[in-house]
């Protein structure tokens, strides 16, 4: 997948849902923000992580204290601002270079990571602003697929200890994409490796398995839609239950 094309892609869908929506909307899935809040939380996203990949940094950096952090207050600077964000991270990760470590919040990583990161933050977040202005979603399959192996993947590399288990012990879960297209890439078997979370795409008898398009999958698994909204549970519903309590940033 090229990431780069795939962000900027999500960059310009999510930026025509916010030229037309109300600034001043609640956004039912991200609690207490409004459609600026979450407007400003995403641009300023951008800039944090071209901030980090362009000093590569070995520590974070305040968010807060991002150059250019705030949007102008006309519309139409405000979305260019917010385009230039995604702009200014893909100019930082090219004169970085790539391959270069830089800090994560899981760890030292290539400088390209923070844009796969702010690919499916977007994704994720263009879902919390089309459901709160009414409109429909929806995703590519593999971009989907996608995001569901970095949701994992970031689980995956916690430290052990950092949260509680998202699987309790003895317990395993399995998702499975409906879309064939995708094969191994649309199954995910999860599971307790001590404290941590051990992901694999493989099928596999799991204590619990959810099935379901990719878009629905990712939805319910980030918590935008109900647990069982447009997905079937199959086996013990509390280990999916458990897992979606445990889960939230």
């Amino acid at each position: 997948m090229d990431y780069s094309a795939a962000l900027l892609e999500q960059n310009r869908l999510l930026g025509e849902v916010f030229r037309g929506a109300d600034h001043g909307a609640p956004v039912p899935t991200c609690p207490e923000w409004t459609i600026q809040q979450l407007f400003r939380h995403i641009g300023r996203g951008d800039r944090w992580a071209a901030q980090i990949v362009a000093e590569k940094a070995d520590g974070p950096r305040d968010p807060r204290q991002v150059p250019d952090g705030k949007p102008p207050a006309d519309i139409d600077g405000a979305i260019e601002w917010y385009h230039g964000g995604v702009r200014t991270l893909l100019d930082a990760v090219g004169a970085t270079g790539p391959d270069t470590p830089v800090w994560t919040f899981v760890g030292p990583r290539p400088a390209s990571w923070w844009i796969r990161r702010r690919l499916h933050e977007t994704t994720v977040h263009r879902a919390d602003a089309e459901l709160a202005v009414g409109r429909d979603y929806t995703l590519s399959p593999e971009l989907s697929a996608d995001c569901i192996s970095e949701w994992f993947e970031i689980f995956a590399a916690e430290p052990a200890g950092r949260r509680t288990p998202p699987l309790d012990d003895g317990s395993t879960l399995h998702l499975h994409a409906a879309e064939k297209d995708l094969g191994s890439a649309g199954e995910w078997f999860i599971r307790r490796d001590g404290d941590a979370v051990g992901v694999e795409h493989s099928h596999a008898k799991a204590t619990t398995a959810v099935r379901g398009p990719s878009v629905d999958l990712l939805l319910a698994l980030t918590r935008r839609r109900p647990g069982d909204a447009g997905v079937e549970i199959i086996g013990d519903r509390s280990v999916w239950d458990t897992w979606l309590d445990r889960t939230g940033f």
